[in-house]
């Protein structure tokens, strides 16, 4: 039986079919029995927040990439727990969500910083059962990895040091090229 719960991490197995989650790791932040939400949290992009949300000062808040399913908004993760009203505790000391006017006022009033909060565009998604499947085809690997790791800036680099973390046949697929045929 597959353990899924909101805060472990999942690890996207170096052959995956879906080049969107090449060496990915995402953030479970929500699952029950219809559906389960994450977040890919080392796709980084060369966008920040306050280029496309209006009236956020300029700031060093990049943007990553959540996941293919509605690009157009914007998911976040924090540390600040009750501080952001309306969040989601994920687990101890990882929130999801919140009211977004008060992360706007304290990134303008410089009471926030990158290290407390990482913004996304869009989220992952399985239906029902879909990524319980996934996971028994070996296209994702379960990880207890520290969340800590989802709030670091990170890219794809990161997927390589887990994967080296986690030894045997994980750390030799850690230096896999994108297209292995090239290799």
């Amino acid at each position: 039986m597959v353990n899924l719960k909101s805060g472990r991490i999942l690890i996207s197995e170096p052959l995956i079919n879906d080049k969107r989650f090449f060496k990915s790791i995402i953030l479970i932040t929500c699952h029950s029995k219809i559906e389960t939400l994450g977040l890919i949290v080392n796709q980084p992009t060369k966008l920040y927040l306050h280029e496309i949300i209006d009236g956020i000062k300029e700031s060093d808040f990049q943007l990553y990439i959540g996941g293919p399913v509605e690009q157009n908004a914007i998911q976040f993760i924090h540390t600040l727990g009750n501080v952001i009203k309306n969040s989601i505790r994920i687990n101890k000391g990882l929130y999801w969500g919140g009211d977004f006017s008060i992360v706007k006022k304290m990134i303008n009033n410089n009471e926030i910083s990158n290290n407390e909060i990482k913004f996304f565009m869009g989220y992952s998604g399985w239906h029902e059962d879909q990524l319980e499947n996934e996971i028994k085809e070996k296209s994702w690997i379960l990880d207890d990895s520290s969340t800590k790791v989802c709030m670091q800036k990170s890219n794809s680099e990161l997927w390589s040091k887990i994967a080296k973390k986690k030894g045997g046949q994980y750390a030799i697929w850690s230096n896999l090229p994108i297209n292995p045929n090239l290799n």
